[in-house]
């Protein structure tokens, strides 16, 4: 909203200067964004008369002007703007006046005349657009009189930027009432003394929307001139306010909203057929309004119908077949409360605003109807002429105001101040707020113009306004620092995503709803959980796995030319608790646990010079996976797994952790890589989250200071052996044998299998890491460890030494 400085001290004028008032606005709720004078910086500009003018002897567009600047003789200036003639009032700029973009006068000469200085148009001085000739000023305006004293050009435009609760602020008197109670300041009052009513025309209103119109007044007035200028200081405040002036009827209109805050509007009477009512439109209707723009009309949109004529938009905007022209003789005021619901949001559905609805939809005061009609028609006979009727004034459907009660005890609770009662009521008493108090407990009716006031935070907040923001000390709150226990045998979801990072993977947040042929397609699930009401029609169903979200990221990184993904996701699959049964499916029924999936494609590591770039493949996201259980990783094992449809029959496996399966890592099947145009296959690898949640609490044993010894065993052993069966059977017996107990860690580092053999066998070598933590050991103590193993491995699986 912009606001005229000179226009607004004029309702209320406190001792601030323009920085001051702007700062105390602000911190009150109402933001100064800005502070522009009304004309730019210029000097040397006065007020001239022309006294003779005559033409340029050598140019047909120029005339040479003598005028009267004050000085005590006439000055010759040449000029060619169209409108220069005798005895008009302009702007001249002596010689040494600089003019906006530091334009500097000097005596010059044209076409052989001299010219002592230069008449000015408003856009020379940078107060309009205007440029197609001299800008005319009063005829009572002083010769030699400064023009920025003249024009009141020294005063400033404040734009304030409005939340959309305070309408009551949407008018000159609105924001001179807050700077009233914020500086106490005397308020203006204005003069509503009902004007002489010299004839007793009326126009019939019936209101059949009471929902829609909680107040219609009306008066006739006859014999106006619309023909009449509009005057310069109101042209000047429309301006300032980004209005733009329009017709002398239109403009007191218009003047009135902006200094009072209440849209009304006047219609030609001559083109009124017939009684006027004020109704919801009918489906198929439609209306011209004054912009030009025809639209159509439904039942949620008011309007004020004429006879059988729709007339005007309810609160928005009226039609051009009532509009007043410069031909109009006699007007139909019309001022009324229209409810802000019924109004909000009708005019962005044919995508235009106006004033007037911008108004109503935040609430405009219903209880000074009358009086504001008093005083437009006061405006429009002053101005226009003419005879007024009586106001026909219908109170149909008032908002209530119900009474908002402030407890003294709560204001300062939330405010953090010890504001007393006697500054309450004093704040409320400047505000104009009705009040009455009991017990610390005030009571307060909202006023007509304060739709804003509905809870006792409002009050608060009136109250935390006029005392003032910056008043109030900044004291931080203290809160007391309280060690929480942690249980050290629980891991935080937080510390996996730590594991995950620092392993390189990063983290994405899929949707949990995902398209239907992922969930067959990785999932094998025909039958997914569907969604009653898709934000999209891929997005229909709820995921049973994290895995086919990794599959699609890796797909879109790979189309951009990216050579390596490794991402992660924590979050929640969803699937139908076992025990419901089809059609009986609620939120309730459905198992929600939290899963942890990752999912590794391209280089194994970067590129590098001193490391052969190869891809990453299953054992090195099998190591991730140890290292995320960490601790809990000597309990896992990995079981080949050949029926996921999402996984390589070959090259995946079950996770089991202590027995049970806790999740599944492997290759991506072929048939996806070859459909989703992969060059190498993605590993993946998904698990429960409750499976990682748990870990030993780390108990710290003696390092040995023994050496250790080395030893190599090679076997014989089938091609379908697993070679997890071996390593299991020596950790398992070695709880039982002593001459196992020395045994600290075995590991596979070779596989060979003769290409010529036809016997389905291969060659496992497997290096045993002995130690004992007391004494040294001995060659024969070793080897009859070495010896113990191989007897239980021939025992067991029937393998042979190498």
């Amino acid at each position: 909203m912009l606001v005229l400085e000179s226009w607004l001290r004029e309702v209320a004028n406190p001792n601030l200067n323009t920085e001051e008032l702007t700062h105390r606005l602000t911190m009150a709720g109402l933001e100064v964004e800005g502070v522009e004078p009304i004309a730019p910086p210029f000097s040397g500009v006065v007020v001239a008369e022309i006294k003779e003018i005559a033409q340029h002897p050598n140019a047909d567009k120029l005339r040479i002007c003598q005028v009267d600047a004050g000085t005590g003789e006439l000055l010759q200036i040449v000029c060619g703007a169209p409108n220069a003639a005798k005895g008009i009032k302009v702007p001249l700029a002596t010689i040494g006046a600089v003019l906006p973009g530091n334009f500097k006068i000097s005596k010059g000469k044209l076409r052989g005349e001299e010219s002592f200085g230069m008449l000015c148009s408003a856009k020379e001085l940078g107060i309009s657009e205007e440029s197609s000739g001299l800008l005319v000023l009063d005829e009572t305006l002083a010769v030699g009189q400064n023009i920025r004293d003249a024009l009141k050009l020294d005063d400033n435009v404040i734009e304030i930027k409005l939340t959309p609760n305070r309408a009551d602020c949407l008018s000159i008197y609105g924001v001179a009432r807050e700077v009233a109670a914020l500086t106490d300041a005397p308020l203006k009052t204005f003069d509503f003394t009902p004007v002489p009513v010299t004839i007793q025309d009326t126009l019939k209103v019936n209101v059949q929307a009471t929902d829609l119109c909680g107040r219609f007044a009306g008066r006739v007035i006859r014999g106006v001139n619309a023909k009449a200028a509009t005057p310069d200081w109101m042209k000047a405040r429309l301006e300032a306010a980004g209005q733009r002036s329009v017709s002398i009827l239109v403009d007191i209109s218009n003047y009135v909203m902006l200094e009072l805050g209440r849209p009304t509007h006047m219609f030609d009477l001559d083109k009124i057929n017939g009684d006027i009512s004020v109704r919801w439109a009918k489906e198929g209707e439609s209306l011209e309004l004054l912009n030009g723009q025809t639209v159509e009309l439904d039942a949620e949109v008011g309007v004020i119908v004429a006879g059988n004529t729709i007339e005007g938009l309810a609160g928005i905007m009226g039609g051009e077949a009532t509009a007043v022209s410069d031909e109009t003789k006699n007007v139909y005021l019309e001022g009324a409360f229209w409810y802000p619901d019924a109004i909000a949001g009708r005019a962005r559905r044919f995508k235009f605003s106006s004033e007037a609805s911008h108004r109503f939809e935040r609430g405009v005061d219903f209880h000074h109807v009358t009086e504001h009609m008093e005083y437009i028609t006061r405006l429009v006979l002053e101005l226009c002429g003419g005879q007024a009727g009586p106001i026909d004034d219908q109170i149909l459907n008032l908002p209530e105001r119900k009474p908002v009660q402030l407890r003294l005890a709560r204001c300062q609770k939330i405010l953090g101040i010890a504001v007393s009662k006697e500054q309450v009521a004093s704040i409320f008493t400047q505000l104009g707020l009705v009040f009455t108090e009991a017990n610390d407990v005030f009571t307060v009716t909202p006023p007509s113009y304060r739709f804003d006031i509905e809870i006792e935070e409002d009050l608060i907040e009136e109250v935390a306004r006029i005392y003032g923001f910056d008043n109030i000390p900044d004291v931080a709150p203290i809160v007391p620092a309280i060690m929480l226990p942690t249980d050290e045998t629980v891991r935080s979801e937080h510390t996996m995503r730590q594991v995950m990072a620092a392993q390189g993977y990063q983290e994405v947040v899929n949707f949990s709803f995902v398209e239907r042929t992922w969930e067959e397609d990785f999932m094998g699930n025909k039958d997914p959980i569907a969604l009653l009401n898709p934000i999209a029609s891929q997005l229909a169903v709820m995921r049973s796995g994290l895995t086919a979200g990794l599959i699609a990221n890796i797909v879109y990184n790979a189309k951009r030319k990216q050579n390596r993904v490794k991402v992660f996701e924590l979050g929640r699959i969803f699937s139908r608790n076992a025990s419901v049964h089809d059609g009986d499916l609620t939120v309730a029924n459905v198992d929600q646990p939290l899963h942890l999936a990752g999912a590794s494609w391209g280089l194994a590591y970067p590129e590098q010079w001193g490391l052969a770039a190869r891809q990453v493949d299953f054992f090195d996201v099998k190591k991730d996976v140890e290292n995320l259980y960490g601790r809990a990783a000597a309990q896992l094992t990995f079981v080949p797994l050949t029926n996921h449809p999402a996984l390589h029959p070959g090259r995946s496996a079950e996770i089991v952790l202590e027995g049970k399966v806790v999740g599944f890592v492997g290759e991506l099947h072929p048939v996806w890589v070859q459909k989703y145009e992969l060059n190498h296959a993605p590993v993946v690898f998904e698990v429960t989250v409750s499976s990682l949640k748990a870990q030993a609490l780390y108990q710290p044993k003696e390092l040995s200071k023994q050496p250790i010894v080395i030893r190599d065993l090679a076997v014989w052993a089938p091609n379908t052996l697993a070679v997890q069966s071996l390593i299991d059977s020596i950790q398992q017996a070695s709880r039982k044998v002593p001459e196992l107990s020395i045994i600290q860690d075995i590991n596979l580092f070779d596989i060979w299998k003769d290409a010529k053999s036809e016997v389905a066998e291969r060659s496992l070598a497997f290096r045993f890491t002995l130690q004992d933590p007391a004494v040294t050991l001995e060659d024969a103590r070793v080897e009859q460890c070495m010896a113990k193993v191989l007897a239980i491995w021939i025992e067991q699986f029937g393998v042979r030494q190498r």
